[in-house]
């Protein structure tokens, strides 16, 4: 019988190599028959070459009979803020905006064409087992109060083991070159791909709870 899956893909940065190459990867695992969710959780542009090109694949959507979400980042908030106010223009670019803005250059593309997609992004998306966020949520907190600057900018301290309540807490921002780190209440997936070339996507069965059943690893 086949299976709902979900899947979570966090910080590509600019590598489009490897979201294609994960697009592929979760395709084929799911097969024709299983019903197919993909969680992107954000982080799409600055550092690695291709953010311009990440914006625009995931602005086109998703093959017949695949669902997406798209949630935001604090990279993406950051992009927002440096076009709203250029004073904030070498703070975006010292943390990797200068590589998106060089994305654009010759193509005729303006980074402003992407950004009301990008204003618009959700930053939290929550099914009954688990909550998909780029860096966090606290704990102590209802999801529904919970403020955009946590689930953007969220540290967790070094081995925090719980996620919210008793859905598991999936996300990325928190780079670990060994990871993914999965612990009982949260799966932290940011493997610095932008530098390490070395992207994992956690498989989820949307009708068991707890963490990954699976992880698929492209390089």
């Amino acid at each position: 019988m086949a299976r709902d899956l979900t899947f979570a893909v966090a910080d590509l940065h600019g590598r489009f190599d490897l979201l294609e190459k994960a697009l592929e990867a979760i395709g084929a695992y799911a097969g024709a028959e299983a019903k197919t969710h993909v969680v992107f959780l954000g982080d799409y542009i600055d550092r690695g070459p291709q953010s311009r090109q990440i914006l625009q694949r995931l602005q086109a959507g998703p093959p017949h009979g695949v669902v997406w979400t798209q949630l935001k980042g604090n990279h993406e908030d950051m992009m927002v803020h440096a076009a709203r106010d250029p004073s904030l223009m070498p703070w975006w670019n010292r943390n990797g905006g200068d590589k998106t803005l060089a994305s654009y250059h010759g193509t005729g593309i303006s980074p402003g064409d992407d950004l009301a997609w990008i204003e618009n992004l959700p930053c939290i998306y929550v099914d009954p087992h688990r909550v998909f966020v780029h860096a966090g949520v606290d704990p102590a907190v209802s999801l529904e109060a919970q403020s955009e600057k946590v689930l953007m900018n969220k540290r967790y301290a070094s081995g925090f083991p719980d996620g919210h309540g008793r859905r598991h807490v999936v996300h990325g921002h928190s780079p670990h070159e060994e990871g993914p780190l999965l612990y009982p209440g949260r799966t932290a997936l940011d493997t610095l791909a932008w530098r390490t070339g070395r992207l994992v996507v956690a498989v989820f069965d949307d009708k068991v709870q707890g963490g990954p059943i699976d992880f698929i690893e492209v390089r």
